[in-house]
């Protein structure tokens, strides 16, 4: 049978460079390949739609973006990978949250790694849309965790759409733990998903406080999608100190950076 080299070969020019795009940067807008490519919005549509069947590339609203067999992949690997740093980053990040308090919790291993540190300790309640964190969190004596609804997207576990979004925005919580996929120039967090960006801006509209939880391999990275402000953020809680333009970007936006 043949593999993605046999597909790859029946595609356009066009096609082939959307393809390339997209595994470049992690998604795209329709739009802007449109303007890239010089073609109508429609056009790229339909060559997104064949890229989708082909299972090359996901369509997602208004742009495209790397297929969740990828994401699949990426997550299993990532599960494995910085164990250490990540309970680190984890450890440090509930040191963070006071006893008492209520917390949001975002997906991702790195955030999984929160959910682990939180268990023993006596809070509100915690809230999240990781099924993965929830399962860890199952074993908590001490606090109630809430699971939002939702679609669920990818393997690991994120719940997304309206039902996610609507009981986020009935909340009201001390402290929200996002986690991202990059950084910006200018500091500002990033994400590749649109789906998953909405639910952390959802979390981060209703927290009184947000700590952003990231390991040192998302510093070489921006994602296309900017989920808040790097000023939004008090802390930064990673395992190895940022780059030195990152550093400087997130000091001037008044965000500490902790090691774990």
């Amino acid at each position: 049978m043949g593999g993605t080299e046999d597909i790859e070969a029946d595609l356009n020019p066009r096609q082939l460079a959307i393809l390339e795009t997209v595994r470049g940067s992690g998604y795209a807008t329709i739009e802007a390949l449109a303007e890239a490519y010089g073609v109508s919005a429609q056009t790229v549509r339909r060559d997104v739609i064949r890229l989708d069947e082909a299972g090359l590339l996901q369509r997602f609203h208004g742009g495209a973006g790397l297929p969740e067999d990828g994401v699949r992949l990426s997550y299993r690997q990532k599960r494995g990978i910085a164990v250490a740093a990540k309970a680190r980053i984890g450890a440090a990040a509930a040191a963070l949250v006071p006893d008492g308090a209520s917390v949001y919790l975002d997906v991702g291993t790195t955030a999984e790694a929160v959910a682990a540190a939180l268990l023993p300790r006596r809070l509100t309640a915690i809230y999240t849309n990781s099924m993965g964190a929830a399962t860890i969190l199952a074993a908590a004596q001490r606090t109630e965790t809430y699971l939002t609804g939702g679609q669920v997207r990818g393997a690991d576990g994120s719940l997304v759409g309206a039902a996610a979004t609507a009981m986020l925005a009935a909340m009201a919580v001390d402290i929200a733990v996002i986690g991202c996929s990059g950084f910006a120039p200018d500091g500002a967090p990033t994400d590749f998903d649109p789906q998953k960006v909405a639910v952390k801006q959802a979390a981060l509209a209703h927290a009184r406080k947000a700590v952003l939880v990231a390991d040192a391999a998302k510093f070489g990275r921006d994602a296309v999608l900017r989920i808040a402000p790097p000023a939004r953020f008090a802390a930064l809680v990673t395992d190895t100190a940022p780059p030195s333009a990152l550093a400087k970007a997130l000091a001037a936006a008044g965000t500490a950076v902790m090691l774990g």
